[in-house]
């Protein structure tokens, strides 16, 4: 798959982009992902061409300032560039790639959501526009990049600057971060997974158990249980919004799991395999090199050298 012409370049960036792109340059000073003075916000520096890599975010927003992603899952494409962002209600897999260069790295900003924070201004904002709480959710969405969350992020950037003006002005720039989200195109969306009412909202707390307990054994009818469906049934609402059934899922959270783990040198493969709730080695190898097309010593290299900590 190939990127559409971008409009967007160093000859007709605005001044106030160019500040985003010199503040984002300057908190990200390393290769790979730079940790910031708040928790929940890191930047990405990284001049690699990525293409088709698995992927796994946790629900929150991505902001591209310089150079281009997109994702694909199930045959829709979401781009996230300097034009655009990612909004991610519920985590799924999917599939990336990027562009950067050099002379041209990409520099992005992962904003992790706080979810009690997002699920209080979702019951606010979903309290007076009863449309938002209607919506369909969707695991991913792309959303152009509106003067007020650029600007938003143009402060968050220039607080971290100062650990003074973090400490003091982080969290609530923060607050009005999820606002911004929340209220825009993708927001409603975003609200009905917070909400988790209906179908939809049963298998977002679904998932929510996996995401805690995706090392135990997992069975698919006591989960369609739990969420009061039948197993069919179950798994059409699953797929729906995940891209993915109930035991694909499970799979890919134990896999990025370990290559979290293996590329921060948590253990050994084969004591990592077992924490992610894996039997036998061998089938973890053989699952980990089909998901990500390089075995895991490979993969943790890999990482190291372009992602820096995953954190």
């Amino acid at each position: 798959m190939k990127f559409l012409p971008n409009p967007m370049n160093a000859e007709n960036e605005h001044p106030a982009r160019r500040e985003l792109v010199a503040l984002a340059g300057l908190l990200a000073p390393r290769h790979g992902y730079n940790a910031t003075g708040l928790a929940n916000v890191r930047l990405l520096r990284t001049e690699a061409v990525l293409h088709d890599i698995p992927v796994l975010y946790r629900p929150g927003a991505v902001f591209v300032l310089q150079g281009r992603k997109q994702g694909m899952l199930e045959g829709e494409v979401y781009l996230y560039d300097e034009e655009h962002y990612l909004a991610v209600s519920v985590p799924v897999p999917f599939r990336m790639e990027s562009v950067a260069s050099a002379g041209r790295p990409l520099l992005a900003v992962y904003v992790e959501f706080d979810l009690r924070l997002a699920a209080e201004i979702a019951s606010e904002v979903g309290a007076r526009r009863s449309e938002a709480v209607a919506a369909r959710v969707r695991g991913l969405a792309s959303s152009r990049m509106e003067p007020e969350i650029e600007d938003v992020v143009r402060r968050l950037l220039r607080a971290l600057r100062d650990p003074v003006e973090c400490a003091v002005l982080g969290a609530g720039i923060l607050r009005e971060l999820h606002y911004r989200v929340l209220i825009g195109p993708q927001g409603g969306a975003m609200i009905s997974a917070l909400q988790q009412r209906g179908p939809s909202g049963r298998i977002v707390q679904s998932l929510a158990r996996l995401r805690e307990s995706y090392g135990a054994t997992i069975s698919v009818a006591a989960l369609a249980s739990e969420a009061g469906m039948s197993v069919p049934s179950y798994h059409v609402h699953f797929k729906a919004l995940t891209g993915s059934t109930p035991i694909q899922y499970v799979k890919a959270i134990r896999l990025h799991e370990a290559r979290r783990m293996i590329a921060r040198r948590d253990g050994t493969i084969a004591q990592v395999a077992a924490s992610v709730g894996y039997a036998s080695p061998a089938q973890f190898s053989r699952d980990f090199k089909r998901h990500f097309r390089r075995t895991a010593s490979e993969e943790a290299r890999w990482v190291r050298q372009h992602l820096g900590e995953l954190g």
